[in-house]
């Protein structure tokens, strides 16, 4: 048995409010790629929940593994673009067994340069039909022709009332078995 474990870089744009002054901002983005070996596992796209507003009352913001995003409570969205559901990829043997858990059900993203606290929970995979990830493995077969296969997690971050404006992240791990 080979065993991967993975963390993934969770990333929220932040809390965002609106201003009547008009600014200039320019962003950089980088270029990357990764080799994969067979019977291994990367990271691909971090899980981002993207720009919000929060509200007087707590909400949450979804990001399933396939489709949109939303909303609930008090909380608003700001752009319908800016999130992304993790997504990882590797390379086993067509109809190989594998087993896949999060280190955690429920993982805290904290405010940078500050100590307040939003929570995710709820990690589900992209799978037919999707699959709500635990702490316990969770077995799929490889249904690739090739070996190679991809899959996205989303999570629900719960976003408390008068939630403090800035940009918050936090990490989670993917355990990853070829059996």
């Amino acid at each position: 048995m080979i065993r991967h474990v993975l963390a993934a870089a969770l990333l929220f744009a932040g809390v965002c409010g609106f201003s009547t002054a008009a600014h200039a901002a320019s962003d950089a983005a980088t270029a990357k790629t990764v080799i994969v070996r067979p019977a291994s596992f990367v990271t691909v796209q971090d899980l981002e929940f993207g720009n919000i507003i929060a509200g007087r009352t707590a909400g949450t913001v979804v990001v399933p593994p396939t489709g949109v995003r939303s909303a609930t409570g008090g909380v608003s969205l700001v752009s319908p673009t800016d999130f992304a559901p993790a997504r990882f990829a590797g390379q086993g043997s067509p109809g190989q067994l594998v087993s896949i858990s999060v280190s955690s059900t429920s993982v805290n993203l904290t405010r940078i340069g500050g100590t307040q606290t939003m929570r995710i929970d709820t990690f589900v995979i992209g799978s037919s039909p999707t699959v709500i990830l635990g702490t316990a493995p969770t077995v799929f077969v490889i249904g690739s022709s090739t070996g190679v296969f991809n899959f996205p997690v989303g999570a629900t971050l719960r976003v408390g009332a008068n939630q403090a404006e800035g940009s918050y992240q936090g990490s989670f791990a993917i355990s990853f078995n070829y059996l």
